[in-house]
């Protein structure tokens, strides 16, 4: 798919100049992050790859070196059309002029040598985001040891463990330097994971007109989509708009547009001419803020019913119900008849139906009747007591199997793969309530175990052959979500699903835009009244990655068509495109807009915006408010001390950290 690219010279002997930035993996975003902050950042670059082809792509005829070299081919030809064509915005051009291109090493761990070699001790900031969290953990220890005044970032799938990881690492930068600044500390290590950040994407991916979800001190930015309105409608502005997607009127599907795509890309924060323009377009807009409630209990997953219900079937529930309506019915009939109490009558039908009773011979005939009728009754209590042990009995041998999907499920949503994405994207639509039947080709496979725990109907198969969609109910669903890390087996999995459903919705798990492109163009073709989409985990997840290296805390990253819009905090300190403007003033369109201001004292501030703001939720005070003000008057002057939440592209947050990186005096 890349093609053939020469390997690129080892440079073992160039050593490293002061304040660049190491990444340490060994899959795409590994490679992508180093694009991120070579391309988009202008950051001096050292890439430690390990030797060899990819372990995730063993298919591929280029090695790890190759396919980053590769990439950045591709990425340093696109700049150098961006800067010389007419289409270069504010004059910028390539931002990266005089950066040196990427060093690409190669090593199979990032051992002590390996790190000294790569200029740990220069280095300001160090990302490992190797797929092996032992791995990430142990190189992390070692740069600690080796710069305790490294940044650090690090990818973890195991968020219980980074929260302790990143608590340990912090303390030994301070143990190292005593009377660091707390704001400092606070920046010197991230542990984030690739999973988590695209997660939600992806599942809203797969929903019609879902939200995207950023969380910010205890309150909930929804950037919500909104389809083309119908000819004579106008569409809902919310409390702005966020973006102008490819999609109008007349073409729904839209043109799933990437940076590469020109003018069929969606256009990110758009100014008020360009959307009073644009009437018929599809849109990205921020609706109404509400606030995240920390006392809501999680959802259950599991299911909602009794644990009767999950041990009895529902037939031989309804079997033992109408045996206990006949039983009091025989009572009611017996007290009736006869002078007895209620007590009475009730022992006696309770010895007839077990046939422990001796026969009412001088009884009167409606006594006899009645024991008669009870007789009956006890003779049909035998089979439904053997029923009910056989399904218990079958029920205990089943918990630890996976269920199979029922018969008459409708309007589910198919999730193929359960790796670390795919078992973050069902917790997140079993949160939201969404069936779902899971396709597996490895029964050890990591979700495995969670969809087993969550009652979520499994199969067991490779998707590529016959029988296995149909098992999962592809024909009645409502959309497949495709997240296998192999691109072909994705592709091959939907183009099987629209044979079988051809409007069925579609969301694909794609790394390169090039083939994303034309992947969506042919699907486009052959299902014009289906939508198709296609998302990749590393152009998601690297943004945040990138954001934190710099160190700044990206709140979240907005899918938007293949691009990505992202929502972060700064201080206004040290911009002057912000400092002394007015909120109207500071609004760059195509880069940033500020959306909320931090009211709070920068004393009393919460240094992570992302949590949730301590608090008693069994007490009777409220949780306390938020300090950030979202409904900022366009004249309010930005000042120094406050801090701010903005939208931004990619690019317009890196040319914010580079003026406030330039501003700075000695670096």
């Amino acid at each position: 798919m890349l093609g053939f690219v020469p390997p690129l010279p080892q440079q073992p002997g160039r050593p490293p100049s002061s304040g660049h930035m190491i990444v340490c993996g060994d899959d795409a975003l590994g490679r992508r992050l180093a694009v991120e902050l070579r391309f988009i950042y202008g950051e001096r670059v050292t890439l430690l790859l390990p030797p060899g082809r990819d372990a995730n792509n063993p298919e591929t005829p280029l090695t790890q070196r190759g396919r980053a070299a590769a990439l950045f081919g591709r990425m340093s030809a696109a700049m150098n059309r961006a800067g010389n064509g007419n289409g270069a915005t504010g004059g910028s051009g390539d931002t990266n002029a005089g950066v040196e291109a990427v060093r690409i090493m190669e090593a199979p761990e990032p051992s002590d040598d390996v790190l000294e070699e790569a200029g740990i001790d220069r280095a300001a900031a160090l990302a490992l985001v190797y797929d092996d969290d032992e791995r990430n953990i142990r190189a992390a220890l070692t740069a600690r040891r080796l710069n305790p005044r490294l940044r650090l970032v690090i990818r973890l799938y195991n968020r219980k463990l980074g929260q302790h990881l990143e608590e340990l690492l912090d303390q030994a930068a301070a143990v190292a330097m005593p009377g660091i600044d707390p704001a400092l500390l606070d920046a010197s290590t991230t542990v984030l994971s690739d999973a988590d950040t695209a997660a939600p994407a992806l599942a809203a991916t797969a929903l019609t007109g879902s939200s995207k979800i950023i969380q910010a001190e205890g309150l909930l930015l929804r950037a919500a989509e909104r389809p083309p309105p119908r000819p004579g409608e106008r569409a809902d502005p919310g409390l702005c708009t966020l973006a102008l997607l490819s999609s109008t009127t007349n073409d729904p599907a839209g043109a799933e547009g990437s940076d590469s795509s020109g003018d069929e890309a969606p256009q990110l924060l758009p100014d008020e001419r360009a959307v009073a323009d644009s009437a018929g377009r599809g849109t990205v807009v921020l609706e109404a803020i509400s606030r995240a409630d920390p006392a809501r209990p999680a959802t259950r997953m599991g299911g909602r019913g009794a644990p009767l219900a999950q041990i009895f079937s529902r037939r031989l529930r309804w079997s033992a119900l109408g045996f206990a309506l006949a039983a009091l019915a025989l009572v009611v009939a017996s007290l009736l008849t006869t002078e007895d109490t209620a007590l009475h009558s009730a022992y006696l039908t309770v010895l007839d139906l077990l046939g422990m009773n001796d026969p009412a011979e001088g009884a009167s005939p409606a006594r006899q009747i009645i024991q008669i009728l009870s007789g009956i009754a006890g003779l049909l209590l035998l089979p439904l007591l053997i029923a009910a042990v056989l399904e218990a009995f079958g029920t205990l041998r089943t918990a630890s199997s996976l269920r199979r999907p029922p018969r008459g499920l409708g309007g589910h949503v198919v999730l193929l793969g359960l790796g670390k994405i795919g078992t973050r994207v069902l917790v997140r639509l079993r949160e939201l309530d969404i069936p779902v039947v899971v396709v597996e080709e490895d029964p050890e496979a990591r979700g495995i175990p969670l969809a087993r725990s969550l009652h979520v109907p499994t199969v067991i198969g490779d998707v590529t052959q016959e029988g296995v969609l149909e098992a999962a109910k592809i024909y009645r669903a409502r959309a497949l979500l495709a997240l296998t890390s192999i691109d072909t087996t994705n592709l091959e999995a939907a183009l099987y699903a629209r044979s079988v459903k051809p409007d069925l919705r579609v969301a694909l798990r794609l790394y390169d835009d090039e083939f994303a492109t034309a992947v969506y163009r042919t699907l486009r073709t052959a299902h014009p009244q289906a939508l198709t989409r296609s998302r990749s985990v590393s152009h998601l997840a690297a943004p945040a990655f990138a954001g934190a290296m710099m160190g700044r805390q990206v709140l979240g990253a907005v899918p938007v068509e293949r691009k990505v819009m992202l929502f972060a905090a700064l201080e206004v300190a040290g911009h002057p495109q912000l400092e002394g403007h007015t909120v109207e003033q500071a609004f760059r369109a195509g880069a940033w807009r500020v959306l909320a201001i931090d009211a709070t004292p920068p004393a009393d501030r919460n240094p992570d915006l992302a949590a949730l703001p301590p608090f008693d939720p069994e007490g009777d005070t409220a949780p306390p408010p938020s300090g950030l003000v979202w409904d900022l008057h366009p004249g309010y002057v930005l000042r120094a001390q406050d801090r701010v939440v903005i939208a931004a592209t990619r690019r317009g947050l890196a040319e914010l950290l580079r003026r406030q990186r330039s501003a700075v005096p000695g670096r």
